[in-house]
């Protein structure tokens, strides 16, 4: 049995949950308890490393923040499980041209 390309159309309206992780860290529940205005937590990812993007809990993707209209955005720059020019011909704009701003 083959599923025709057209037979997975009705997938394309289903709510999915797109996360976008900037970090994490692991705390002993006193220290969170503890936590407050002014609180720093550090988180092990370097400012320079790309973010992973998850789909329901399933890394897809990888990016960059970008600012655009005042407000936070992702470039995906690396899609799970492609690689070279593949990947960046899969990749399309997350911002119209000329919009393209780093914070």
């Amino acid at each position: 049995m083959s599923i025709h390309p057209r037979g997975l159309d009705f997938l394309r309206d289903v709510d999915v949950c797109l996360t976008v992780e900037l970090g994490r860290t692991q705390m002993k529940l006193k220290d969170v308890l503890s936590l407050g205005p002014e609180s720093l937590v550090v988180l092990d990812r370097m400012t320079d490393e790309l973010l992973d993007v998850l789909v329901n809990g399933k890394a897809i993707a990888r990016g960059e923040v970008v600012s655009h209209n005042g407000r936070f955005g992702l470039r995906i720059v690396e899609i799970a499980g492609m690689e070279g020019d593949a990947a960046e011909d899969a990749l399309s704009p997350a911002l119209p041209d000329g919009e393209d701003t780093r914070p």
